[in-house]
C-alpha cells in the first residue's frame, strides 16, 4: 500500500526551502479537504489558503511556529461559530438539488438538523465545529503526502490574531487549527534525517 510509505514518508517539517508548491498540487489537497467527511454532511468549517508573505507575517506575531511565515503555503481551518437555521436550510436545499431531488424532499432531515443544533449554545456549535475541522486536517496531511509535499499542523499560534487579521468573526468564523506547506529544508532541518517514532501496532492498537 504506497500511502504507508508516503504516511512514513511524512514528518512534521520544522525549517522550509524557498522553494513554492505548484497551484495544481494546492488545488488536489484542497479538493481532498472539500471531499473529507463531516458530521451529517454540512461542513461547518471553511478553509482559508494564505500566500501573501506579509500576512503570514502578521499571523506569525507572537507564535513560536517560524512555519506560519516561512512555508510556500499556510492553510487556516476556520470552523463556525454557529451553526444557524439559514445555513442548514440553504445547504439542505443544495443537497436535494445536486442530487436531482424534488424541493422538500430533504424537510424531515432539515427539520432534525435545525432542532439539534437550536438547542446548543453558540460555545457548543463552536466546539463541535472546531472538531469536525480537524478531519479536514487530516485529510489534509494525507493528501499532502501522496503529492509529497511537506506539512506541519500547528496550535501554535494566536487565534485572536488570525481572527482579526483574517477577518473571521464577521463572517461568523474562528480559527481553529493551521497547516503549513512546503518543502522540506533537508539540511538544515534536524527532524528531516530522524527515524519516525510510533509505538508497536500491538500496543497501538487492539482487535476484539
Amino acid at each position: 500500500m504506497e500511502l504507508i510509505n508516503n504516511l512514513k514518508w511524512r514528518y512534521a517539517v520544522k525549517k522550509y526551502s524557498e522553494e513554492l508548491i505548484s497551484e495544481n498540487k494546492i488545488d488536489q489537497i484542497i479538493e481532498a479537504i472539500n471531499l473529507t467527511a463531516s458530521s451529517c454532511g454540512i461542513q461547518p468549517y471553511r478553509l482559508i489558503v494564505v500566500t501573501n508573505p506579509e500576512i503570514r507575517e502578521k499571523l506569525a506575531e507572537g507564535s513560536f511556529n517560524s512555519q506560519i511565515k516561512a512555508s510556500s503555503h499556510l492553510l487556516v481551518f476556520a470552523a463556525f461559530n454557529k451553526i444557524t437555521s439559514e445555513y442548514i436550510a440553504d445547504y439542505v436545499a443544495m443537497m436535494e438539488e445536486q442530487r436531482n431531488m424534488e424541493i422538500g424532499g430533504l424537510n424531515d432531515f432539515k427539520d432534525v438538523l435545525i432542532s439539534h443544533f437550536s438547542t446548543q449554545t453558540p460555545e457548543q456549535n463552536a466546539i463541535w465545529s472546531s472538531k469536525q475541522s480537524y478531519i479536514g486536517l487530516g485529510t489534509a496531511l494525507i493528501a499532502a503526502a501522496e503529492l509529497k509535499v511537506d506539512a506541519t499542523p500547528m496550535e501554535g499560534f494566536n487565534p485572536e490574531t488570525f481572527n482579526e487579521v483574517l477577518g473571521l468573526t464577521e463572517k461568523n468564523l474562528h480559527a481553529s487549527v493551521i497547516l503549513s506547506l512546503g518543502y522540506r529544508d533537508a539540511e538544515n532541518d534536524y527532524l528531516a534525517s530522524m527515524s519516525k517514532v510510533r509505538l508497536p501496532i500491538d500496543e497501538f492498537s487492539t482487535k476484539l
